[in-house]
């Protein structure tokens, strides 16, 4: 009689370590995939942000009345959210009796750099996740594959005369662990790859906007220092 080498067959009758095996992959390849999608979702809207205020930025439009339409939002991310923070530090430190302009601008700098750092912490949020079971997954499924073929020659040892239709089920149900590891991990790596590159294309724009926007307020600053 030939033995049933279906897919759920060979998952329910595998031994419970190897089922908990398989489950704890199933759950990180549905939580990574979640995370991919989520991901894909706010790279997106920030590049979409990013590249819709630069156009507003670049159009000449007057510093102060940029302000006030970007502060019109409830909540502002991304390079929006980092010219909030330095241009409302400048205003603020610009107010100040007889402050020089190196005060005011070294001010400005540093509000600017911890919303920077706030924003690029938010785009890096859950990727270590991705690192972890791009890492960790081969590893774990091939435990639960050794683990199931060592059951299996286990059980050879108690007849006299083997068969690899006897232990073939076994070693099915095992590798398929080792395979489950891999459909987790090979995508979680792809994935984490990928966003990396995203928050370091995004951390240059970042930073080009954030010198570029100085230079604006440094000649603004010292404009202002002369007339009194």
């Amino acid at each position: 009689m030939n033995a049933d080498m279906s897919f759920i067959t060979l998952i329910t009758n595998a031994s419970l370590v190897v089922q908990l095996v398989m489950l704890i992959l199933l759950i990180a390849s549905i939580l990574s995939w979640t995370i991919m999608f989520g991901k894909w979702r706010i790279t997106e809207r920030y590049r979409n942000e990013a590249n819709e205020f630069e156009d507003k930025f670049w159009s000449g439009k007057d510093l102060s009345t940029l302000y006030k339409d970007v502060t019109s939002h409830e909540e502002n991310s991304g390079m929006a959210a980092i010219f909030e923070s330095g241009f409302k530090e400048f205003m603020r430190q610009r107010n100040q009796p007889g402050i020089e302009p190196d005060v005011m601008l070294e001010a400005t700098q540093r509000a600017m750099k911890v919303t920077r750092a706030r924003e690029i912490d938010g785009l890096e949020s859950q990727l270590p996740f991705l690192a972890t079971v791009a890492s960790s997954s081969p590893y774990i499924g091939l435990f639960g594959t050794v683990w199931g073929i060592m059951n299996s020659f286990r059980a050879l040892g108690n007849v006299n005369n083997a068969t690899l239709a006897m232990v073939a089920p076994g070693i099915a149900e095992a590798l398929i662990a080792t395979a489950m590891g891999l459909f987790a991990a090979i995508p979680a790596v792809i994935a984490y790859n990928r966003y990396i590159n995203q928050v370091d294309l995004m951390s240059s724009r970042y930073d080009n906007f954030m010198d570029e926007f100085y230079s604006v307020l440094h000649r603004q600053a010292y404009a202002n220092h002369g007339k009194q």
